[in-house]
């Protein structure tokens, strides 16, 4: 079986969007597990998969590099809105794409796309963590290291981790330790913040399922609104990521957190799948 595939990134966070409102693919997991093998296959961070949707414009399925699918991806959802609009699938400014975290609603501005990521989860079980309540600077012990952190959710799990030298930091080594901890019940993505002013913060991110990755924009929210929490930052600030600058607004009119960043197209091709 062939299929076609379109290659994007946003800040470098890169994916593969595959349109399947007319095909079906057999045992999607292991074939884009499969396909993400950056030697063996084509190579992503995360598949993009494009359904129709009874409820909303398009439906996006979600699947990291280890063949799990998850709920939401801020890098994504922008990418996946920037092929919908080249491919003049939708005339729409504004779209409704069906997710596992409910509906988001990118929209165009310019040559960038924001997006309405709704509002934040602060408390510890829908996140989920395996505590109650709002969870700001729990100290964690991780082997002889002790990190203080504050989880969010974007539709997705994030635990965010501020430290002094963000450059320095061995993301590498305490990423999968956190990630795989026991207080994490679908495990989580991190966030390891550098705070330079109120109004910039530089971030690298260790990504559930993937790795490190250049940039992720659900974590990107999630750190702003940990660094608010906190007091560290204003409640709008840019994101200084590996791959790029993402601008985020947690609104005080709604409670959405909006996220403005760029979308690329890199190649489309096809492949073989057995």
């Amino acid at each position: 079986m062939k299929i076609n595939f379109t290659k994007m990134h946003g800040l470098g966070n890169d994916f593969i969007v595959i349109d399947c409102r007319n095909i079906d693919i057999p045992n999607l997991p292991d074939v884009m597990k499969k396909l993400s093998h950056r030697q063996f296959g084509i190579g992503f961070d995360q598949a993009l998969i494009l359904f129709n949707s009874s409820i909303a414009d398009f439906k996006m399925d979600i699947y990291n590099a280890d063949g799990g699918r998850v709920e939401m991806c801020g890098n994504g959802i922008r990418c996946f809105a920037k092929y919908i609009w080249d491919r003049r699938l939708s005339d729409k400014d504004e779209l409704a794409v069906e997710t596992l975290a409910g509906i988001i609603k990118p929209r165009r501005i310019a040559e960038l796309v924001q997006v309405d990521m709704g509002e934040p989860i602060l408390e510890g079980r829908k996140i989920p963590v395996d505590m109650d309540g709002r969870i700001v600077d729990y100290k964690l012990d991780i082997g002889s290291e002790k990190f203080f952190i504050t989880c969010v959710s974007m539709g997705n799990p994030h635990c965010v981790i501020f430290v002094d030298n963000v450059d320095g930091f061995d993301v590498r080594k305490h990423g999968p330790l956190i990630e795989n901890h026991a207080l994490f019940p679908k495990r989580t993505n991190i966030e390891f913040v550098q705070v330079l002013n109120k109004k910039e913060l530089k971030m690298r991110v260790w990504e559930r399922g993937s790795g490190e990755t250049p940039a992720c924009g659900t974590g990107a929210c999630a750190s702003l609104i940990a660094a608010s929490l906190k007091g560290f930052s204003d409640r709008e600030a840019v994101l200084h990521l590996a791959g790029g600058d993402l601008d985020i607004n947690w609104s005080e009119r709604d409670n959405h957190v909006y996220m403005t960043g760029p979308a690329a197209e890199v190649f489309e091709g096809s492949v073989n799948i057995n």
